[in-house]
């Protein structure tokens, strides 16, 4: 079984903690928060150019999160790498957008929380122009990993989180860009059900089995390594399907209600109660980091803090 014993997985405070096995309270969705909020998502790159022209809204988000209890945040740069701006027409606001994003989120710690807060950078699988083989090959992909990385890191981020990663060929390159910046790195992956007999395959990519990616990216020496982005239902035997190859700290955060670019549906969300008996099953299967993804509100993890902070 791998693990990174002695991968970072924070600031100090934050390292202590989980290696003390005490819970560590995420923040929610951000990009469908700012939906819910009015902000307009862009046809191609969701919210990859939100902060451009909301950096109120967005920053009001983040410090919504921050007083329901939230002590890991994260920044608004899910669509941001040059992969997924440059071919809508930002390829000259990459630098601004990623920079700024972290901007905001760093002005909402100091302006919001009483409580340590980590900033944390994000990074994903999320590209425009996904048929466009230029942005698949090996070098072009690395380098826009390795820029936004480079970007996430200079602008202040305590530690940065790849999210949703699926394919092992997208999912390695981009790991290895955020741990060459010497940051802390989290991995969340992303899987969905197929057919009858349950098994689980890549959340986008359904014929391909989860267990490549795991198997891909267990022996990297992150610091945490998780399921989000994924429904509910699905989450719990992800975790089992993790634990059996990583003994590391877990991380979980997973959507409700489903997506129509550019838009989240928000329907069927799952109520906060029933979002903390969840959690609680996941407490007890080890996982420490636990927050929400998509259709998560401030609600949900204000709930959470008010069930799992004591743990």
């Amino acid at each position: 079984m791998a693990t990174s014993a002695n991968a970072p997985t924070g600031p100090s405070w934050l390292h202590a903690r989980i290696a003390a096995g005490g819970t560590v309270l995420l923040d929610g969705g951000t990009g469908t928060e700012l939906e819910r909020r009015g902000v307009p998502m862009n046809q191609r790159a969701w919210c990859g150019d939100a902060t451009l022209g909301h950096r109120e809204i967005l920053g009001e988000i983040h410090q919504d999160y921050i007083r329901a209890g939230a002590e890991v945040i994260i920044t608004n740069t899910f669509a941001t790498a040059r992969h997924s701006l440059e071919p809508i027409g930002f390829g000259d606001d990459v630098e601004r957008a990623n920079r700024l994003a972290v901007e905001v989120a760093l002005d909402a710690r100091r302006r919001a929380a009483e409580h340590d807060v980590a900033v944390a950078g994000s990074m994903s699988d999320f590209m425009t122009e996904r048929s466009n083989p230029i942005w698949l090959r090996d070098s072009r992909l690395r380098a826009t990993y390795r820029e936004q990385a480079e970007i996430l890191a200079q602008a202040g981020v305590d530690l940065l989180v790849l999210e949703m990663m699926q394919e092992p060929e997208i999912a390695v390159p981009a790991i290895e860009a955020a741990l060459d910046t010497g940051l802390p790195v989290w991995v969340g992956c992303s899987c969905r059900s197929v057919g009858d007999q349950g098994r689980l395959g890549l959340f986008n990519y359904p014929t391909r089995d989860f267990r490549e990616l795991l198997d891909a990216i267990v022996d990297l020496p992150v610091g945490a390594i998780g399921i989000m982005h994924s429904e509910i239902p699905d989450t719990g035997r992800a975790i089992e399907m993790l634990r059996e190859r990583w003994s590391g700290p877990m991380v979980v955060y997973p959507e409700s209600g489903y997506f129509t670019m550019p838009h989240w549906q928000f329907v069927d969300i799952i109520a906060p109660d029933d979002l903390v008996s969840e959690a609680r099953s996941w407490r007890a299967s080890g996982v420490q980091l636990i927050g929400g993804c998509c259709g998560i509100g401030p609600e949900h993890i204000k709930a959470l803090n008010a069930a799992l902070a004591p743990i």
